[in-house]
This record gives structure tokens, sequence and C-alpha cells, in this order.
């Protein structure tokens, strides 16, 4: 390891000389109570920011007791993260300029100066402020000269490869833009940068004894209490019968369909005493909420009542929450995977028989392949997916689903028979869904009454405030009923407590588990993977669209993905395992070994955030190229 006083030194050296130059500073200095770690120059003024690790000595500084389990610590590496947020904005001398990230994407400039602020990130009174994506500018130069930035943040606390703790260091890992002068080093504005600015950003994002008195400890043990009282929640839910909890005084509503941040004067959500549930949390005491049972959930209500806006927060509490987002204590199952149609994606040898056979063309639907997807036919295979990656819950929105997929109704069973329709719409599938699978689900419909005869409870939404309407609906099933036992069919649900003999049109078939996914993968070596924002990537000139994957809530998710392919093509496939042992393989590994496991030394795409096994199959599925 080399002094600070050698990087001084070189970096006088080579001032004024050509760009690549600064390749010579890679590797670690000792700056005192941080290690600087210059892993990876960037190759000119223009090109994505160098890679740069702050290793601060953490012996004696935060105490072990802070991340001693894994939610716990990764609670505290998103605290950390967003404090490092804060002090880059806050940012040293006259020439500072902070570019902020509004939650909707859209970036804003602010100048400042003077000395960089505390930098906490629990406890302030616009908790979306927390965090979003500060990029701080020092000096002057071309391209993205003097240009230091973090990991982005969200409302999601996820485990990312930006910030790392462990007894004796932490571990901050920054993009650094080495100023230039056309393409000419820019030595005296790096050294205010790495001399100047980084030493003080270091002692005021992670030092307690410099931070406000005690200011520092209050907030780490919010953020530990709260961790624990989410991972509480999260381990009750099996021992409960539950799939989902939703806490009283939850706020849903989102500021808009743009931005994440809670709505002011929202209705704040109040479980109906049907279905409420007490839970005694660590740190919180006694809270009191909805608890959302196995089995079939349907959503019920009026458009713009609060349909969506209950699912949309149950997808997201697979993630916990940052204090103050109003979903903190909104906790889902964390295999729930949200399903849609998705017209023109790519489909590789999966079995989707289960729900479409006897095709005009004769086409295999056990080994189903093609490279432009129907909606029926892509919610079909995105459904076998998350069976195959063990999802135990499935969203859906009768919104974005393929409506001949969801439902066919009695009137057009009795005009198209089955034996001249393909489609096996998934009303038929979803008791056997649970019954034989264990596969719960919750689904939003707004115009097919037909569910409500395979519900075990109906919820509706009327002006966001939730009633639990199942003994209505049950009675509706059953007069239903009555009146069709003197026509031509008999209606029975799980609501009506009626005989077995079903309609047509809900007549119900049994579903078995099976290898769904036939496809091997064969192993290939990617050159570049890079991602375009949060929702497409590229392995070499392919890309995979993510946009219709709604759980993908970082773009630090998807540089993930794009590491995981990149390290799953060449280094696990072999043309015998299938995308979803891979995917199965590969969410192990993440478990055991941390995220920083797959992601490459430079992190080309960006920082990485952990992401479930249910998005890795997903992306690989809709890899063009498998």
């Amino acid at each position: 390891m080399r002094t600070q006083t050698e990087l001084r030194r070189q970096l006088r050296e080579i001032d004024h000389k050509g760009y690549k130059a600064y390749k010579v500073l890679e590797g670690e200095y000792d700056f005192g109570t941080y290690r600087l770690a210059i892993d990876h120059v960037q190759g000119d003024p223009f090109a994505t920011p160098s890679r740069v690790r702050i290793i601060y000595n953490n012996r004696g500084n935060i105490a072990p007791q802070y991340f001693e389990s894994r939610h716990r610590k990764t609670a505290v590496e998103d605290y950390l993260l967003r404090r490092l947020h804060r002090n880059l904005k806050g940012g040293s001398g006259d020439n500072h300029r902070a570019i902020s990230m509004d939650a909707d994407g859209k970036g804003r400039t602010e100048r400042h100066g003077g000395r960089a602020e505390d930098g906490r990130g629990y406890g302030n009174s616009d908790p979306a402020d927390q965090g979003k994506g500060r990029n701080a500018r020092v000096g002057q130069g071309s391209g993205k000269s003097g240009l230091v930035t973090a990991c982005r943040t969200g409302q999601e606390i996820l485990e990312r490869t930006a910030m790392r703790i462990t007894p004796d260091v932490i571990e901050a890992r920054i993009e650094v833009g080495f100023p230039a002068y056309g393409r000419s080093i820019a030595a005296g504005e790096l050294e205010k940068i790495l001399f100047d600015f980084l030493p003080e950003v270091a002692e005021k994002t992670f030092s307690v004894k410099k931070a406000l008195t005690g200011q520092m400890h209050r907030d780490l043990d919010a953020v530990a209490a709260l961790a624990d009282d989410q991972q509480y929640i999260r381990d009750a839910l099996d021992g409960l019968g539950l799939v989902a909890f939703v806490a009283d005084g939850s706020i849903l509503p989102r500021e808009s369909g743009v931005s994440q941040r809670p709505l002011k004067n929202a209705v704040v959500f109040q479980s109906p005493d049907s279905l409420a549930v007490m839970l005694k949390l660590p740190h919180r005491g006694d809270v009191r909420g909805m608890g959302i049972r196995r089995g079939i959930t349907v959503i019920a209500g009026g458009g713009f009542h609060g349909k969506s806006t209950l699912l949309k927060a149950l997808e997201r509490g697979v993630y916990n929450h940052i204090a103050g987002d109003g979903r903190e204590l909104v906790i889902t199952d964390q295999s729930a995977f949200k399903l849609r149609a998705e017209e023109g994606r790519c489909i590789h040898e999966t079995d989707i028989s289960m729900f479409i056979s006897n095709l005009p063309t004769r086409a295999d639907t056990t080994r189903f392949s093609t490279e432009n997807a129907s909606g029926s036919t892509s919610q079909a295979a995105n459904t076998v997916e998350a069976l195959a990656a063990d999802s135990r819950v499935l969203l859906i929105d009768e919104d974005t689903s393929a409506t001949n997929f969801m439902v066919r109704d009695e009137r057009m069973a009795q005009l198209v028979s089955d034996a001249k329709e393909p489609i096996t719409p998934f009303i038929r599938k979803i008791r056997s869904l649970y019954r034989d699978l264990g596969v719960s689900t919750i689904l939003v419909v707004g115009s097919s009454g037909d569910y409500l005869a395979v519900a075990d409870t109906v919820l509706q939404m009327d002006c966001y405030v939730t009633r639990d309407v199942t003994a209505r609906a049950k009675e509706l099933c059953a007069e239903i009923s009555v009146e069709n036992s003197t026509g031509r069919t008999r209606l029975t649900n799980s609501l009506s407590n009626g005989s077995d003999q079903h309609a047509a049109s809900l007549r119900e078939t049994s579903v078995q588990r099976t290898a769904w996914l036939k496809k091997g993968v064969r192993a290939k070596q990617i050159e570049k993977a890079r991602i375009h924002g949060w929702d497409t990537l590229s392995l070499d000139k392919t890309e995979i669209d993510l946009r219709y994957l709604e759980q993908i809530v970082d773009e630090s998710q998807t540089a993930a993905l794009a590491y995981l392919m990149q390290y799953i093509l060449s280094r696990m496939a072999n043309g015998k395992k299938t995308a979803a042992e891979l995917a199965a393989e590969a969410a192990r590994k993440i478990e055991t070994e941390g995220i920083l496991s797959v992601t490459p030394k430079n992190y080309g795409a960006g920082a990485a955030a952990a992401v479930r096994r249910q998005e890795i199959l997903a992306c690989l599925a809709r890899y063009r190229m498998l």
C-alpha cells in the first residue's frame, strides 16, 4: 500500500500529460483513518467515471450490534449510503455544484458553498429526499471532470455493492470523474477532490464521533429497530397463514405515476375488522393491520378507488422501505411475483400446455418457442416461469392482463366449445394452483365477476377505504347458482359452497408441478454487459427488455442482472441446465456470498443491488440469444 504523499507526488508528475497517464494512480493509498482505493481509471474524460473506494476504519466506530444480522446490516448500509449522498450534495469549497435527481428522475442543478452537511438520512421531514441521487461536481474541466457520484437510492432498502460494513471497515464505492482540460490531465483539480473533498466527506459520513452529538447513534437505533420490526412481520407471515400484512396507518397512494413519494393528505389505511391481525413487534409493540390469507383474494371496486394502489403496495412489499415512506409495515411474501401480458417477448422451449394446447398450427405447447408472443401466450409463459422460480404468490391486475387468458364467459363457452378453443383460462386453474401447489393469487378485477366465484376473500376498495365484502359476494354467487340450477348450468365455487359440477366457463382443471422450462442453456462469452436505464440491459449487441418486470424498482438491480447474465452464461451454463436451474443456482450464490460475488471489479454498468430468483429467471427467459 502506498502513502498519500506518494499519491500527491505522482499527481504532480503526470500533470498536463495525456489522459491515459492517470492509469499509474491505480492502487491503494493510506489516508490515516481510511484507505483510498483507485480500482479503475476511465479511458478519457468523457467516459464513465473512474471507480474509487473509500475503505474507512470501523474499529471502535459503529458497534457490531447494529449489523449483527443480515436485515440490520442491509438497513445500516442503506442508511450510510444516504448519508454519503447528502454529504456529496453538501460538498466543499466555493466551486462545488450538486446535481440532484428528483423522484421523477429529472435532474435539477444546485450550487452550494461551505462545508459538508452532517448527512442524516433518517428522521427528516421529507423522507423522499433521503439520498435521491446526489451527484457532486468539484472544480472544473471537460467532460465528466470532477463529477463525484454514488449509487442512487430510492424508497426501498436493498443490499448494494455501493456500501459494505464489517466490524473492521466501512467500504463505499463511488465514481469520480478524473479532471482534464481537453484530454490533458488537470492534476491540481483531482488533488482537490482526493485531498480536500473526499476526506471531509468520509469523516462526516462514517465517523460517529464527528456526527452531531448523539445523533448518529439515535439514527442507527431507529434504523435497526425498523429493520427488526420489518423482519419480525416477514418471519411471522407463514406461521399465521398469511401472504401479506398491511399495517393500519400505512400511506399507500404515491405522489404521482412517476414518483414513489407518499401522497400528501392521502387516505390512511385501516384494516376491516374481519381481517384484522394484531402483531406484537419487538420495538413498536402492538401493531394492528390487515392480514391477507393464503388462497385466492380478489380486490374489487370502482375505477380510481384504489384497487391497483393496494396491489402496487403489495408488489413492492417484497422489499423493506425507509422510515417515512408510508409503506414501512407493508410486508409481502418475498417470493410474490407480478404477472401480466407481454406481447412481443420471446419464449424458449417452455411448457405452457396447462393454459394453451391444440393450436391450429399443431405447435408443441409442451416445448413452446416464439420470438413474438401474443398476449395470452406471453402471460402463460410468465405464469409458468413464476412457478418454476417457486413463487408462492401470484399478483395480477386485470387491466394489464390478456382478457382471453384470464376468463371465458358462459355464453362464449357455449358458442365456442373447449375442443375448438386452445386457451384454458386462468380462472380454471386458479383454485388448483392453490390446492395442489400451494400457490396463492391476489387479483385486481373491475369487470370480471366470474372471479368472485373462485375467491376465498373479496375486498372492495371504496374511495381508498378497504372493505371485506366476502359475505356479499358469497350471497351473489349463491343466487346465481340457484338461478342456473333450473336452467342450462350450475355454478359452483369456493364462496357458494355448491356442488362440484362446474359451469362450462368455470370448469376447473388440475395443475401438476413439472419441469416447465425445457431448454438447456449453452455457455456463452459476453464481452460487454451494459444497462440503458432501469428497464433495458444489453449483452454485447443484444438487448433484453425488462420494462414489464414491475418489481424491478432500482437501476442498480438492472445492473446486477447484467452482471448475473454475464456470470451465468460464462461460468454456470453448460448446455444441460435450464434457465430455472441456473436462476436457482445464481440466487443461492447471492444469498450466501452477496451480490458483490458476481460483480466485476470495474462494474461498468454501475453499482449493483440484490435481485430475487424470480427476476433472474425472468431476465434469462427474455434473452433472445439463449
